[in-house]
Formats: structure tokens, sequence, C-alpha cells
């Protein structure tokens, strides 16, 4: 698991190959001759480039007290993006990192040191906006969560190409200078005017859509599009922590309906 998006080692590989490499890095052993990275991905990928070999304390830890330590090195080397924390939740959940009791928006939070509600809120934004998308933009370090949230909610709204999305980003990437950093918060902004154009574009066609009162919840519209492959819910209520929680429960809620829905036709 990446702990960047993109990783600037050119001054690291300067100073090792000047002064050698004075930090090892961690791992712990594997099957056979190979190991998996804790940390220090940096001081590996210089070593790489330089084409010397590695330093590194071996040491046997379980796999969520790696991630912890990991996870603790890259957020006093700098802290993590919005994004960046968000496709760390998100590989917690998918993945093996956890065992599968504690494989839950729950477990990702006693991890990451968040609330349950702060990580739904990390896995909506992924899961709509896309990996694919968010590659392409970077790590984003100066947009915050109601950015991110800001083109979450016009990619609801998107019925174009992703790829198109895509496009714009690199393209912002290579007509702009400065850091890293820098050229990925002008990727994102290029992404959220795109989205947002497509968004106003698509507004009116949603007008006169009637609103469903749901009792003791609030209201909702809903419309198919696509020839009846797309179903759009907009839903409104006074309870933003139900929210967050339908956000992170939407795959197992919508697979539930899907397995009821069957069951009907049976």
């Amino acid at each position: 698991m990446d702990d960047r998006l993109q990783i600037d080692v050119e001054g690291l590989k300067n100073s090792i190959s000047k002064n050698g490499q004075r930090v090892p890095v961690l791992v712990r052993p594997l099957e056979g001759d190979r190991y998996n990275l804790i940390y220090g991905r940096r001081r590996l990928e210089a070593c790489r480039e330089l084409g010397i070999k590695v330093r590194a304390i071996v040491t046997e830890v379980e796999g969520d007290q790696a991630l912890r330590d990991q996870l603790l090195e890259n957020q006093e080397r700098r802290d993590l993006s919005f994004i960046e924390r968000a496709l760390v939740a998100t590989a917690l959940l998918d993945g093996d990192h956890l065992e599968g009791a504690e494989r839950t928006n729950r477990g990702v939070a006693d991890v990451l040191n968040l609330h349950e509600a702060g990580v739904s809120q990390l896995l909506s934004v992924v899961r709509t906006v896309g990996e694919e998308l968010i590659q392409a933009i970077g790590a984003a370090p100066g947009i915050g969560r109601p950015r991110w949230e800001e083109l979450k909610k016009a990619l609801g709204a998107y019925d174009g190409d992703r790829d198109q999305l895509q496009a714009v980003a690199h393209a912002a990437k290579s007509e702009s200078s400065g850091s890293v950093d820098e050229v990925s918060e002008r990727a994102f902004l290029a992404v959220l005017a795109a989205a947002k154009r497509a968004e106003k574009k698509a507004s009116p066609s949603r007008k006169g859509v009637p609103a469903l009162a749901i009792p003791g919840v609030g209201a909702a519209t809903v419309k198919t599009g696509r020839q009846g492959k797309q179903l759009k819910l907009d839903l409104t209520t006074d309870e933003p922590d139900f929210i967050s929680w339908l956000e992170g429960n939407a795959p197992k809620l919508i697979t539930e309906l899907h397995e009821r829905w069957k069951r009907s036709g049976d």
C-alpha cells in the first residue's frame, strides 16, 4: 500500500549518495526470502534509484501493528492529506491488512484514530469520485474535506465519461509548474470546475421531480436514467450522522436489497 500518491526522492537520494543511508527501513519477513515494508518507502526508493543495497531492521510484528507504525511515521513526516487518508481507509476495509472481524468501519476508525462517522465520510468520497480519478489528481494536500465533498456532490450528477475528467486532471498537470503538491491542487480545481459545469447543464432536467416524504427521516427524490440502468437518490434529513452511516453502509444495503429483489421473483 503506497504511503504517497507521488513520491519525491531527489533530495533524499542526493543525501544518501553523499552520506550513506543513516536511517534503516523497517520490514517484516514473509515466506521465502521476501519482506513486507512497514515504513521507509522513500529511503527504499532512493536506494533503488542509486542501485545500492538497503539497510533494514527486520522485525516480527502483527499486520495491524505494522500498519499503525507505518501511518505514524507518515503522519510525523507530513500530515496525510484528506484524500490520502481516504485511500488508506479504503485499503484497510477492502484489503487484508486487518483481520476479518476488525475489517469494519469501526476497526478502520481505531487504526486511523477517527470517529466511525469520519471513516464513513472518507469511504464515501473514494467510492463516488473513484480511485482512478483520485490517482489522476494526486494528493492535493491543500484541498480539504469540504472541497472533496463538493466534488463528490458534483459527480453524483455527472453522466459523462470519467476518462474525460482524468484527461482534464492530466492536462492541468502538464500545463502547470511548481511543486508536486501545487500541481496536484490545480488538477483538483480543474476537475471540480469541469464536473460542476456538467452538473449545471444537467440540473434543468431534474426540475419538477416530486419529493417523497419519508416519515421520521426526511424527504427524498428518486430518478432513473440511462435507459433504466441508473438510479439517483437525493435524500434530505436533519440527521447528518445518519447520512454518514448510510454512506458507509451503502454497498451492504444495496446488496441486501438486491437479494430481496431476487427472492421476490421466486
